[in-house]
């Protein structure tokens, strides 16, 4: 019996990153798994994947931006598998890293309505699947940006979606708790994904932010993690094993901003 045995999981950006770790991970402890997400293509792979690996996966088209969209999804997902016991609203983008005075108002509302919009949509259409299974976990993925580090040129819009997110889960954990969902959030740092690679970076340099340390970092490899370290925290979070923790963050960067 896997920690996750017969458990049903939401899992947003599950095609690629932590979101995809974080589905294989769960999936290798017994639960099935609906895979969300916009790339369809990697998205459908990673469920055959799963599924020939002799693990349960349903992937789903949903874009965490549209109300439609995830309200669909979720709907769709509880009609395949019965039911929903774990929502993972880790959908997210870096967006544009800019000077303040250079960053448009549609790139902040991009970031915002991916990063924040995107979380309180995923949540806001299962709670009520979480509530009629009895209760459950929700975990978000935020980010030491915003929460516990401020020094990424450029990062305002994403640093105060990241913030966003953390000061949202700790309300519901409060509200949701007399429903037996526990809500909690895990912070990675340098994890190895391509979100870097999509992510614009415009006249960052000027701002004058450069943070340097001479001997290198002292932090655990660095500070520089893989999608299954942040994914065994997600399974804690997600099992049992948890069942006492609600209204937390927890930072995966192998200490790394502790130095910021």
């Amino acid at each position: 019996m896997g920690l996750l045995q017969d458990k049903v999981a939401f899992i947003t950006g599950a095609a690629s990153g932590i979101g995809a770790g974080t589905a294989e991970r769960f999936a290798a402890e017994g639960a099935r798994v609906v895979l969300s997400d916009i790339q369809n293509e990697v998205g459908q792979q990673l469920c055959r994947t799963i599924n020939d690996h002799a693990g349960q996966a349903w992937y789903v088209e949903c874009d965490v931006r549209s109300p439609d969209s995830v309200e669909q999804a979720i709907a769709a997902a509880v009609a395949h598998f019965g039911r929903l016991d774990l929502v993972f609203a880790n959908a997210g983008i870096n967006g544009v890293f800019a000077p303040i005075e250079e960053l448009q108002p549609d790139e902040w509302e991009h970031t915002f309505a991916t990063n924040l919009k995107g979380t309180y949509l995923t949540i806001h259409f299962a709670v009520p699947h979480l509530k009629r299974a009895g209760g459950g976990s929700i975990i978000i993925t935020s980010s030491v940006n915003g929460t516990r580090t401020f020094g990424n040129p450029g990062a305002s819009a994403y640093s105060t979606s990241k913030a966003g997110q953390v000061a949202f889960m700790k309300t519901i954990a409060l509200e949701l708790g007399q429903h037996h969902i526990r809500c909690n959030a895990v912070c990675p740092g340098a994890i190895q994904t391509a979100i870097s690679q999509r992510t614009k970076l415009r006249n960052t340099a000027a701002i004058g932010i450069a943070i340097e340390l001479p001997r290198g970092s002292p932090a655990i490899n660095k500070g520089k993690g893989q999608p299954g370290d942040v994914a065994d925290v997600c399974l804690f979070l997600a099992s049992d094993l948890s069942r006492h923790v609600s209204g937390v963050e927890i930072f995966v960067d192998g200490g790394a901003s502790l130095l910021f």
